[in-house]
C-alpha cells in the first residue's frame, strides 16, 4: 500500500494509491494529516486498508488533478548512512565501516516530488537512497523487533555540497541547505515493499543512468540500522533515516558531473516509485 500526501482544492490531504493512477482520499476516515496517521499507527493502516479493499463510495482523484506533496513535511529528524555500499566506500578512496557511519540532515532541507533544487555551489551533487520512515517511537530496540517501529518506506536524494562537505570535514552544513532532501514520491507501507535489503535502485540525470545497484549491496541492512541507531538515538514517529547510496555520484564522474539548472532526476526504486526533481 501506497500513502500520498497532496493537495486537493488547495489544501493538503492524504490519501492511498490506487493501480498507479488514483488517489482515494483518507480524510472521510478521519484520516485528515500525515500526522493523524502516525499518531494512530498501527491502527490507522487498518483503516486505509479498508479504502484499498473497497473503494466502492470513496472519493477518487486522478494523478493529473492533484499536485504531490512531501509525504512528511518536517520530519522530525534526518539521519543518514555514510558509506554504506561497499562501491561508493571505493569511489571515495575509503575503507568500508565497521559500523553505521550516521550524519543528520536539517528538516527544512525537505521539499517533494516536482519541487526544484537549488544549487547554492557549483559542486553540488546528487544520491539516491531508499529512505526508512519510522511508525512507532522506538528505543533500544532488536533487530528483530525493529520492524515494528517502521511504517514503511521512501524515496531520499541526499544532495550534497561537495565543495563545503570538503572544506567543513563533516557533512551537516553541506548536505541542509534549503531544498537538499527531496523525498517522495509517497510511502510505500513495510507490507507492501517485499524485502527492503533487495530492491533495484536507481538515479537518471537527463535520461541517463548514473547510479544503478540493489539495495542486496548495502553493508548494514534496513533492521540493523534501526536497531543501531535506536541503541543510541531515541527514534519518533516520522523520522526518516537515509540508508546510503551506491556508486556513481557525480563528484566521482570522470570529469566530475555537478548539478547545473536545467538539469532534470528520476530517482526510482522498485515497489515504490520515481521521484522526479528540476535543478534551478
Amino acid at each position: 500500500m501506497k500513502i500520498a500526501r497532496y493537495l486537493k482544492s488547495g489544501e493538503p490531504t492524504i490519501g492511498v494509491v490506487i493501480a498507479n493512477k488514483y488517489v482515494a482520499d483518507l480524510s472521510p476516515m478521519g484520516l485528515d494529516s500525515i500526522y493523524t496517521l502516525l499518531e494512530y499507527y498501527p491502527k490507522s493502516i487498518e483503516i486505509a486498508k479498508e479504502v484499498v479493499n473497497d473503494v466502492e463510495g470513496v472519493n477518487l482523484s486522478t494523478f493529473g488533478e492533484v499536485e504531490f506533496l512531501p509525504p512528511i513535511p518536517r520530519p522530525p529528524k534526518i539521519i543518514c548512512l555514510g558509506l554504506n555500499y561497499r562501491d561508493h566506500a571505493e569511489e571515495f578512496g575509503g575503507k568500508p565501516p565497521k559500523e553505521p557511519m550516521l550524519f543528520s540532515k536539517a528538516p527544512t532541507a525537505v521539499i517533494g516530488p516536482d519541487d526544484e533544487i537549488e544549487t547554492p555551489t557549483k559542486l553540488t551533487d546528487y544520491e539516491v537512497e531508499l529512505a526508512i520512515v519510522i511508525g512507532k517511537r522506538c528505543r533500544h530496540v532488536s533487530k528483530e523487533s525493529a520492524k515494528d517501529h517502521v511504517l514503511g518506506f521512501t524515496i531520499l536524494n541526499d544532495v550534497s555540497a561537495r565543495d563545503i562537505q570538503f572544506k567543513d570535514k563533516q557533512f551537516f552544513r553541506s548536505k541542509s541547505f534549503d531544498t537538499f532532501a527531496p523525498i517522495g514520491p509517497w510511502i510505500t507501507t513495510k507490507e507492501g515493499i517485499g524485502d527492503p535489503d533487495n530492491l533495484d535502485i536507481e538515479c537518471k540525470l537527463n535520461g541517463y543512468v548514473k547510479q544503478k545497484s540493489n539495495t542486496s549491496n548495502m553493508i548494514f541492512g534496513v533492521y540493523d540500522t534501526v536497531s543501531f541507531i535506536s541503541k543510541s538515538v531515541t527514534l519518533e514517529a516520522g523520522d526518516i533515516i537515509g540508508t546510503g547510496t551506491p556508486s556513481g555520484v557525480g563528484s566521482m564522474q570522470k570529469p566530475p558531473k555537478f548539478l547545473k539548472a536545467g538539469d532534470e532526476l528520476e530517482l526510482t526504486i522498485q515497489n515504490i516509485g520515481t521521484l522526479r526533481n528540476v535543478v534551478v
